[in-house]
């Protein structure tokens, strides 16, 4: 990395919500789902900061597409292409990851995600516990905003320090899923702890 930063990446820059991220949202999904329907099998769902209401993000708008199988969903690849998303072998593993137009300047991140998948179930639950919590989302608006400032040339060094902040909110979402598994297990007349 050079001292003016990493020509081929964007700088981390953090901005006040903006109201116009949502319908930016709506309109990206729309032709979406015109392209990719034949993979879609869980929605189009907008997540990460920029679908929280109030909430400073990076002015990117992130959008998670429920797919079958990350196998199954490889000719989205040259679908999302023809619609400016670039391709890009990050975590392979667990999802197809693009951006648009170019990591040197960014609109859109476009996640396809099987549906299920840990990955998956993660991205939403974060994004609806910051939505559920405007302390929580308070917390988180404090965290990025020191952190962009502190790793403005190095996204890895960004996203690496939030992670603790997001696995703390995800493991008291995933313990809440599960008391409220059981109080419904218990409101259908089974005891709860029992079969």
């Amino acid at each position: 990395m050079t001292e003016e930063g990493d020509p081929e990446n964007e700088p981390v820059l953090v901005v006040d919500y903006d109201s116009a991220w949502a319908s930016k949202f709506d309109a990206e999904a729309a032709i979406l789902q015109e392209q990719l329907a034949p993979w879609i099998v869980s929605g189009i769902h907008h997540v990460g900061s920029t679908s929280v209401p109030g909430l400073p993000a990076k002015p990117i708008i992130d959008i998670l597409v429920g797919v079958e199988s990350l196998e199954h969903s490889r000719p989205c690849i040259e679908k999302a292409a023809a619609l400016g998303y670039l391709y890009w072998p990050y975590r392979t593993e667990v999802m197809h990851w693009f951006c648009k137009p170019h990591p040197a300047r960014r609109t859109h991140h476009l996640h396809l995600v099987p549906t299920g998948s840990p990955r998956y179930l993660d991205e939403l639950a974060f994004r609806d516990a910051l939505r559920a919590d405007t302390a929580l989302a308070g917390r988180y608006a404090v965290l990025k905003r020191d952190l962009a400032v502190r790793f403005r040339d190095d996204r890895e060094a960004y996203t690496k320090h939030k992670a603790p902040f997001v696995r703390e909110v995800l493991a008291a979402s995933q313990a809440s899923r599960s008391v409220e598994r059981l109080w419904a297990g218990a409101a259908m007349g089974r005891e709860i702890g029992g079969p």
